[in-house]
């Protein structure tokens, strides 16, 4: 082999690889705010036929938000739904979906569902998120303080929401509770959720956690 010749194939990969480097970085830098996910994968992982939903179902627009009750920053975050909801009142509609990732997260995802047996879901939500600090476990290090049980909290606000109690204690202990709350954090882990709150508005996946952005994610969905 010649000098020229190997001169010319030495020439020739680094412009191989400078091309292949380029289309990288601009894939990159293209690379959208948001991840879409396929229509299919929308309709199997993130949307369930008995899944709690808030607002009309023939909405143009449908946020999903994998959830844990017990999740500091899904209380924290609750207020910015309520806002964006109140805000696109009509035109959007809220799927809840469960990841458990705390001890007591089942047993709130088992009165939740009991409660919106008896039509007072969002009530029952309302209540273990405002006061999430008095069963929930407590992050920082050091022991948890002495608290009542969680059952005996969420039995005292079932009352509170005028739920039939009998009713109530008898579905809390049903099974179906948590092969729902199985199948929720089968579908999250499908879907990439690693963490809560985790949302997905029209099956692109908000990446970044603040109340502008889902509002932003809701109007252009509304735009398109």
């Amino acid at each position: 082999m010649t000098k020229e010749v190997k001169t010319l194939l030495v020439v020739g990969g680094l412009i191989v690889a400078a091309a292949v480097i380029g289309t990288f970085l601009y894939r990159s830098s293209s690379a959208p705010a948001v991840q879409k996910i396929d229509k299919a994968e929308v309709e199997a992982t993130l949307i369930r036929p008995d899944s709690p939903t808030l607002g009309p179902a023939n909405t143009k627009v449908t946020i999903v938000e994998f959830l844990d009750p017990e999740c500091e920053s899904c209380a924290a975050f609750a207020p910015a739904v309520k806002k964006v909801m109140s805000e696109f009142q009509g035109n959007v509609r809220l799927v809840i979906r469960y990841m458990p990732f705390h001890k007591n997260s089942r047993l709130a995802a088992a009165y939740l569902e009991a409660a919106g047996e008896q039509g007072k879901y969002w009530e029952m939500m309302d209540k273990m998120f405002v006061n999430q600090s008095m069963w929930g476990e407590i992050h920082g290090g050091g022991p948890q303080p002495v608290r009542p049980e969680p059952s005996t909290l969420f039995d005292k606000w079932a009352g509170e929401i005028g739920l039939n109690m009998e009713q109530l204690k008898a579905s809390v202990t049903d099974p179906k509770h948590n092969q729902k709350v199985d199948r929720d954090f089968a579908d999250g882990r499908a879907a990439g959720v690693r963490g809560t709150p985790t949302f997905f508005v029209n099956g692109r996946r908000m990446l970044r956690l603040s109340e502008p952005e889902l509002r932003s994610m809701v109007q252009q969905e509304l735009n398109r």
